[in-house]
């Protein structure tokens, strides 16, 4: 078995896992990373974000969603759209981010090992490769390996009947369904089930909890809710989901917690995801999982053994890629002595549904439950030329700032480009400037970007107004 020795051995190629291994490379350390050659570039690139949100483009272009406004609500640019129609482009882009990766490892002389790894030691991987096997010895390890769908016994998943989130991303659903099920409202059911739902799907989404990502903005939720039941989903909130049958004829029949059963041609599970660490012996390293198989780190990504660190979705929240992959650079900061500051407090979410929302900062609930003071300034994409002109008048932005210092306290976007349209309020945020910054700020015109000179104007005339004693807690 050959042996190698390298200063730092980096388990997994996802976004924390490059970062690191190519921060570290940068110092002049000698790196290699582990992963199957096939999935170099990770869950992130193969199964998770890239294709979901490459896969809504393709839906977005197809159906003739953009245009709609230029012609009518039932205009479709291809008609009878298939799911070949939908994956060329995103196949596509997975071979071109697979070779960015890998020229970015090559350029930086970071060393790949194809194969999935394993701990015989603290220090001491082994690397099943197919063939002859690779023992690898690292000063520090750092384990990026990610997470895959949760996929509970009870659940009969069958191909192109029952599936999780990775053949949705995969496009072996097969052929579009007419009606589909999609058991778990969070982000990712969410995303699916409004892709599906401007196929022309039928969709009953399924979750136990009352309210739809209770974390983002009550009223930006109760704008998606609208939207996409005006689009033609269906929830079933405050359920549980005690079965799942394939019938003969094939359609799948989902037995409720109340008693009520629905049925659909497809049901896609997508109730959370779990981390890969049951894969990596982790006890011949000295080290446990938690219950849900994360793993406990400090605030410098160190594990309970100093040298082994982890970042990324296998240390849980937030389970982004933007986090990721500075959790990743920071971890090979710390190890190799480099100074750093800790990951930001302030971070963008971005949530891919039609239509698309990003927020950061605290939402009116957390003001309020916090015993903070706030005002709110509102904008509506229909009120704004360039909205107007390209057909996305469904949108809002809305900011919440302190009424006396005006300090910006969370942005809330929702509407075509919400992702994009965050990074303006969250670098004010980060600057330390205002809602007046925002409200004396001259933006091009006809841009998107005027709606926070929109909302700011609104949120400054609202304290002007406000009688004495007035507080946007109570009133």
């Amino acid at each position: 078995m050959k042996s190698e020795r390298y200063d730092l051995a980096v388990i997994g190629s996802g976004p924390a896992g490059q970062k690191a291994a190519i921060a570290a490379a940068k110092l002049g350390k000698n790196v290699v990373l582990v992963d199957k050659a096939a999935m170099l570039g990770g869950v992130s690139l193969h199964k998770g974000t890239i294709p979901s949100k490459t896969l809504r483009e393709s839906v977005m272009h197809l159906t003739g969603l953009r245009h709609r406004a230029f012609f009518d609500r039932g205009y479709l640019a291809k008609p009878d759209i298939r799911v070949e129609d939908l994956m060329q482009r995103v196949d596509l882009v997975i071979q071109e981010g697979r070779a960015v990766v890998r020229d970015q490892l090559k350029r930086n002389q970071v060393h790949l090992v194809d194969g999935l790894a394993r701990f015989t030691g603290t220090h001491t991987l082994e690397v099943d490769t197919g063939g002859q096997g690779v023992t690898i010895k690292a000063d520090h390890i750092l384990i990026a390996c990610g997470t895959r769908p949760y996929r509970p016994d009870h659940v009969p998943f069958q191909p192109k009947k029952v599936v999780d989130s990775d053949a949705m991303a995969e496009g072996v659903a097969g052929k579009l369904a007419r009606s589909a099920i999609v058991v778990g409202a969070g982000i990712i059911g969410l995303e699916y089930a409004s892709m599906m739902a401007a196929l022309g799907v039928s969709v009953t989404v399924v979750d136990g909890r009352e309210t739809l990502l209770a974390y983002v903005d009550s009223e930006i939720t109760e704008v998606l809710s609208d939207q996409l039941r005006r689009n033609g989903v269906t929830f079933s909130l405050g359920e549980t989901v005690q079965s799942i049958e394939v019938e003969d004829e094939g359609l799948i029949v989902a037995s409720l917690g109340s008693g009520e059963t629905i049925s659909a041609e497809r049901l896609l599970f997508a109730a959370g995801r779990q981390p890969n660490t049951d894969r990596l012996d982790l006890a011949a390293a000295g080290l446990k999982a938690e219950k849900r198989g994360h793993l406990k780190v400090n605030e410098n990504f160190q594990t309970e053994v100093g040298h082994i660190y982890a970042a990324g979705d296998v240390i849980g929240p937030p389970a982004l890629a933007s986090t990721a992959m500075e959790q990743g650079r920071l971890a090979s900061c710390h190890m190799f002595g480099v100074p750093f500051k800790n990951v930001p407090e302030l971070l963008p979410f971005g949530i891919y549904s039609i239509p698309e929302i990003s927020f950061v900062g605290r939402t009116e609930h957390q003001l309020t439950e916090s015993k903070i003071p706030y005002e709110v300034g509102h904008a509506r994409f229909e009120e704004v030329a360039r909205a107007q002109i390209v057909g996305d008048s469904v949108g809002l932005l809305k900011l919440l700032f302190d009424p006396e210092s005006l300090e910006i306290l969370g942005v809330h976007i929702i509407g075509e480009g919400a992702a994009e349209l965050v990074h303006i309020g969250l670098t004010v945020m980060v600057a330390g400037g205002t809602v007046e910054t925002l409200r004396d700020t001259v933006f091009n015109y006809p841009t998107m970007a005027e709606v926070y000179k929109m909302a700011a104007i609104d949120g400054l005339n609202k304290i002007r107004r406000r009688p004495v004693g007035h507080h946007p807690m109570i009133d």
